[in-house]
């Protein structure tokens, strides 16, 4: 016999990186201490203008 398929997720969870990685955390201490902006120029060639691949 068939049984009728029961959903096992009903609920959503929406989280972003910063929910995620603790305050305290190496690499939030080295992204507060370091710009790393100049790599933006020297990737751009890198990357599509349209679809950032």
């Amino acid at each position: 016999m068939f049984k009728p398929k029961v959903s096992t997720q009903n609920e959503f969870e929406f989280v972003t990186i910063d929910d995620l990685v603790p305050d305290n955390h190496l690499l939030r201490l080295i992204d507060k201490h370091i710009d790393f902006s100049f790599l933006l120029e020297k990737v751009r060639p890198y990357y599509s203008d349209d679809n950032g691949r």
